[in-house]
């Protein structure tokens, strides 16, 4: 075999790799499942929720730091996010405790099922979720989107929506999902 069959094979190998890693992890019984955040995994805190300071002023966060969202197309206890809607707006967990009590936040929290019977949190009876094009803490790109029937908004720790202005650099947020 030649030098250069050998680098293309080690080269498609590497790449082979990367891409099982991204996509999945493996359980004990070795079967391939998506990545995603466990709901026993919870932020450096070891909180489930918290309070952050964005440019849309206080937020909640989940146990990442992620700004968490409401839809209003959802009504209390109630969520209308389907499988296709949770791919983008992914549901904030309920721990298996059930809703917690934090420090700083005065809404009411909660605990009601997704469309994919997955226990999730709500504040003041909303169900509650991050977006997936918030990279980082601080993020607050899924603000004032219109999409899934309804607009999202980031919800203050008191559990309200805050309804921002778009900024004059908005490109709309991505409604097209």
């Amino acid at each position: 075999m030649s030098r250069k069959t050998t680098i293309v094979r080690l080269a498609g190998a590497a790449a082979i790799t990367l891409v099982v890693a991204a996509c999945g992890s493996s359980d004990s019984s070795g079967s391939t499942t998506p990545s995603s955040p466990d709901s026993s995994t919870q932020g450096p805190s070891g909180a489930v929720l918290g309070v952050a300071s964005t440019s849309l002023g206080d937020v909640l966060v989940d146990g990442q730091g992620l700004t968490v969202y409401m839809l209003t197309a959802d009504s209390p206890k109630h969520s209308s996010c389907s499988s296709d809607c949770l791919e983008y707006w992914p549901l904030v967990a309920a721990p298996s405790s059930g809703a917690p009590s934090v420090s700083g936040i005065s809404a009411t929290l909660g605990v009601t099922k997704s469309t994919s019977g997955e226990s999730m949190l709500t504040a003041n009876g909303w169900p509650l979720y991050t977006f997936a094009n918030d990279e980082a803490p601080g993020d607050v790109e899924g603000e004032g989107v219109q999409t899934f029937g309804g607009t999202w908004y980031a919800l203050s720790p008191a559990g309200q929506p805050i309804k921002a202005a778009p900024s004059s650099t908005d490109s709309g947020g991505g409604g097209g999902y």
